[in-house]
């Protein structure tokens, strides 16, 4: 029996098994238990967590390699049972009349799992709410407590139009090619790939591509989570593309889940990153799915400077730093 290093958790292997129990975020912890299990020439993955294990399980089953997941229950080890997937959900009726207001403001709205947003180049910067009396409204700022602070300043405003108009103007200053570097660009680096996929699929090799939602809701707007899109090929075939940035050993385990969340399992599917994450180690993974899944790494885009175009400031444009 050999002990080893594992972060958020510990490891060891057995008679060539790998065992490794995750306590930090255990829904993020697949791809990396995966790798360290390789590396150990480990012939399978024992994985062990007290929460999260119906989606460790329901992830796991999408990859060839033989993999168990068991929920932890005081001293008892319990095989885990895969989630179902969340069931489709609508936003409300009383709240669709705010889209108009998200659009006109020059914002883009999106969907995610019945919840309505605006989003500046992938940066959500409103959302669609039920007041405490019931009546629907927009909250303006950049995740929940820049709403807050910002129904403190300027009160519950019936016509949030004029402002959210302003803020789409100052996020798109800053969330744009050749950008400094400021708040507001290092939050949604993923959602913002996107944003510019969608705006040249091309770039991907598809024809089409437009939002759809993850295979869980996001929790925060902080810690960044990859983000799905739905496209299609030139020969019209359907295509999942999952964005990320940075060097997500996780997003192979939840590319794969998204493809089968958006009802397309055999389809083909895209992890795309910024050129320059495309690390060895999201290739290893990738290829290990039972469906295996095509590694892309996007080009860095040209500033406006670069290009001689005058700067558009106003423009809420699918671009980024």
């Amino acid at each position: 029996m050999a002990r080893g290093a594992f972060p958020g958790g510990a490891a060891l292997t057995r008679a060539g098994a790998a065992w490794v129990l995750v306590e930090d975020r255990p829904d993020r912890a697949l791809g990396g238990a995966l790798l360290w299990a390789d590396r150990q020439g480990a012939s399978s993955l024992d994985l062990l967590a007290e929460s999260g294990t119906g989606l460790l399980a329901r992830r796991a089953a999408l990859f060839a390699a033989p993999v168990t997941v068991w929920r932890v229950d005081d001293r008892e080890l319990r095989p885990a049972r895969p989630d179902p997937y969340p069931p489709e959900a609508d936003v409300p009726e009383p709240l669709r009349p705010l889209r108009a207001t998200i659009v006109a403001s020059g914002a883009e709205p999106v969907v995610e799992h019945g919840v309505l947003s605006g989003e500046v180049a992938g940066l959500e910067i409103c959302r669609a709410v039920f007041s405490e009396d019931g009546a629907p409204r927009l909250d303006v700022g950049i995740g929940a407590h820049d709403r807050e602070a910002f129904a403190l300043v300027h009160g519950r405003q019936d016509d949030v139009g004029p402002v959210l108009a302003e803020l789409v103007r100052t996020v798109a200053a800053h969330r744009r090619p050749g950008a400094a570097p400021h708040a507001l660009n290092r939050l949604g680096r993923e959602r913002y790939l996107r944003g510019r996929l969608i705006a040249d699929p091309g770039l991907v090799g598809l024809t089409e591509l437009r939002p759809a939602a993850p295979p869980v809701p996001r929790t925060n707007l902080k810690d960044p989570v990859p983000c799905v899109a739905l496209g299609r090929a030139p020969d019209g075939a359907p295509v999942v593309v999952v964005c990320s940035a940075g060097v997500d050993l996780d997003l192979v385990p939840f590319g794969a889940d998204a493809r089968a969340a958006v009802g397309h399992a055999d389809a083909r599917l895209v992890l795309a990153v910024p050129e320059g994450d495309d690390h060895p180690a999201l290739r290893s993974l990738a290829a290990r799915l039972v469906r295996p899944a095509d590694v892309v790494a996007v080009p860095a885009e040209r500033s406006d400077a670069s290009s001689g175009a005058a700067p558009d400031v106003g423009a809420a444009r699918p671009v980024g730093p």
